[in-house]
């Protein structure tokens, strides 16, 4: 199994930022959001954090732009490791297509618009 490391920094009120993990060199975009969105699951599954309203307080962006991030946890779990490990990615993936996938809800449909989507098909 391989890991990607993401530095996430919380501006707690009141308190110094946190930084939480090493910073990974130059990933793209996509692959830095859905780290970032299993990260948040985990703070949430922990009771880091209340909920997603709370994290875009924390982060001082909206409850959509959270809601986007999260949905990334949608996707069919082959995607999420082409994303996280950037298998048969050759070049980057903007995430607006990436949320193209995140709007289907089955993952064979998924798998279907990821072919025409994702960079070197």
């Amino acid at each position: 199994m391989s890991t990607v490391d993401v530095q996430v920094t919380l501006k707690l009120r009141g308190r110094a930022k946190l930084p939480m993990e090493a910073a990974a060199p130059r990933l793209p975009r996509i692959t830095r959001l859905m780290a970032l969105a299993i990260k948040f699951q985990e703070m949430v599954d922990r009771g880091e954090v209340r909920d997603y309203a709370y994290l875009a307080r924390l982060g001082y962006v909206t409850r959509a732009r959270i809601t986007q991030i999260m949905n990334l946890l949608n996707l069919a779990a082959d995607i999420q490791e082409a994303i996280l490990l950037q298998h048969g990615i050759s070049a980057r993936i903007a995430e607006r297509q990436v949320r193209a996938v995140t709007s289907e809800v089955s993952w064979h449909q998924q798998r279907r618009i990821w072919q025409k989507v994702r960079p070197g098909q």
